[in-house]
C-alpha cells in the first residue's frame, strides 16, 4: 500500500506535554515540497541523540511540584526544557525555538508553576492562538498542580463569557485564553491585567497566520513593565521579531530547532486517480483497524471535513469531526472521544494542526494536501511525539 521508511527514535520518559481567527496563508506552497525527493527521505538515520545535563529533581522547584512530576511518569527533560526551565527560574525574558510536539508547554508551565505557588501573588497571563491548545494548556496545568491550591480561568471564544468573569472574580493565578475573547474582556473592563507579571505567548508563529498580531500588541500593551516575558514558537520571522522587541527585555534566545520535521515520522504518499478512488483507498487502510488504531484525518474546508466523517461513519467506521463551524462545546466533546478511544478517527481542518498533543496517534492522513509546507509540518507533527513513531500519508 505504502512504502515505510526507517525511524530514528527520540529520547524515552520525556516531558513533552503541552496546540478561532483570521487565517492569512503563507510559506513555500506544498506542491513544490512533494514534488522534490526530499518527500521521501525525511528520516536523519544518525542524528545524535540529546543527552539531559538535568533531570527534573535537580531543578530548584518546590518538592510538591517534583511528586507530581514524578507521579506523572517523567524523569528526563527534553532539550526545549532542559536549556529554558534554569534561565525562566533566574526570571530572564526567553525566546524558545523548537519544533513542534517537543515540549514546549512544559518548558514554561514547570517554571511559573512553582512561581506562583511560592508567592501567590505572582500572576500569569498566557496567550495561545486556538481555542483547543488553551484547554489542553489548562489540562496539563491542572495535572501538575494536584494539591497546589493554584486556580486558573480559560477565556476563549465560542464560549460562555458570564462563567468566564465568573472565575475571573475568583482571582485565578493562571488565565490562559485566546486573543480575541482576552481583548474583548479587557475592553469591557472584566480583566485587569495590570497585575500580571508574567506573560507567555504560545505558538508565537501560528499567531502571525491567523492575523492576531495585533491583538497581541494590544494586551502586551496593558501588562505592567515589571515583568517576565516568554516566547515560545517553531519558527520566528521578522514580524515575529518585531513583538519580541516590543514586549521583552533582553531575552535570551534558546534555539533547539535541527530538523523541519519530527524525525519519528515515516512519510510517504498515497496516488488516487479519482475522488472515488481516493475514498476507496482511505476506507481499506481504516479497515485495517490493528494497524491503522488511532488515526488523524485532515481535510481543506470545513465542510469536506463534516462529510467526510458522515461518509466514514455510513461505512461502519467510527469517526467524528472538529471544524469552525461546530459549536465549542461539541468540538471538545469530539475532540475527548477521540482521545479516549471511542472513535478510531478524527477528521479536521488545520484549527486542530497546531498545539494539540493526543497520545499516541498512529497516523496522520492528509485526505487534502495542505495549502502550505508550514501547514503539512504541523499536521504531521500531531503523530511521532516523545519517544513515539508514527506514519504521515498524503493523497496526491
Amino acid at each position: 500500500m505504502y512504502k515505510k521508511q526507517k525511524r530514528s527514535f527520540g529520547k524515552k520518559r520525556s516531558f513533552n506535554k503541552k496546540q478561532g481567527g483570521r487565517k492569512e496563508k503563507s510559506g513555500k506552497p506544498f506542491s513544490k515540497y512533494i514534488k522534490s525527493s526530499k518527500f521521501v527521505n525525511k528520516s536523519e538515520q544518525n542524528k545524535e541523540v540529546y543527552v539531559s545535563e538535568n533531570k527534573f529533581i535537580d531543578f530548584d522547584i518546590d518538592k510538591k511540584l517534583k511528586e507530581n512530576i514524578s507521579k506523572k511518569g517523567y524523569e528526563t527533560p527534553t532539550e526545549i526544557q532542559d536549556k529554558t526551565i534554569p534561565l525562566i527560574l533566574e526570571g530572564k525574558d526567553v525566546i524558545g525555538v523548537a519544533n513542534t510536539g517537543t515540549g514546549k508547554t512544559g518548558a514554561f508551565l514547570l517554571p511559573l508553576i512553582d512561581k506562583v505557588f511560592k508567592n501567590k501573588k505572582q500572576k500569569v497571563f498566557i496567550i495561545t492562538p486556538t481555542r483547543e491548545l488553551a484547554f489542553q494548556i489548562n489540562e496539563e496545568l491542572f495535572s501538575l498542580t494536584k494539591d497546589m491550591n493554584i486556580r486558573s480561568v480559560v477565556c476563549i471564544g465560542g464560549s460562555n463569557m458570564f462563567n468566564q468573569v465568573k472565575k475571573i472574580k475568583e482571582n485565578p493565578s493562571f488565565v490562559i485564553g485566546t486573543p480575541g475573547r482576552l481583548k474583548d474582556l479587557v475592553m469591557r473592563k472584566k480583566l485587569s491585567i495590570k497585575a500580571f507579571s508574567n506573560i507567555v505567548i504560545d505558538e508565537a508563529d501560528r499567531m502571525l497566520d491567523m492575523g492576531f498580531l495585533d491583538d497581541v500588541r494590544f494586551l502586551t500593551n496593558e501588562l505592567c513593565d515589571a515583568r517576565q516575558s516568554l516566547l515560545f514558537s517553531a519558527t520566528i520571522s521578522p514580524e515575529i521579531e518585531k513583538v519580541i522587541n516590543s514586549f521583552s527585555k533582553d531575552p535570551v534566545k534558546v534555539s533547539v530547532k535541527t530538523r523541519e520535521t519530527a524525525e519519528n515520522v515515516d512519510q510517504d504518499i498515497v496516488r488516487t486517480n479519482s475522488s472515488k478512488e481516493k475514498i476507496e483507498k482511505l476506507c481499506k487502510f481504516l479497515e485495517n483497524k490493528k494497524e491503522f488504531k488511532k488515526v488523524l484525518i485532515f481535510g481543506r474546508t470545513r465542510r469536506g471535513v463534516e462529510n467526510l466523517s458522515r461518509d466514514l461513519n455510513k461505512k461502519g467506521l467510527t469517526a467524528v469531526s472538529i471544524h469552525g463551524d461546530k459549536t465549542q462545546a461539541k468540538r471538545q466533546q469530539a475532540l475527548s472521544l477521540f482521545k479516549k478511544g471511542g472513535v478510531q478517527s478524527l477528521v479536521a481542518t488545520d484549527v486542530a494542526a497546531r498545539g494539540l498533543d493526543i497520545d499516541n496517534v498512529s497516523h496522520v492522513i492528509n485526505f487534502d494536501v495542505p495549502a502550505t509546507y508550514d501547514d503539512y509540518i504541523h499536521r504531521i507533527g500531531r503523530t511521532g511525539r516523545g519517544d513515539k513513531t508514527g506514519i504521515a500519508l498524503t493523497f496526491v
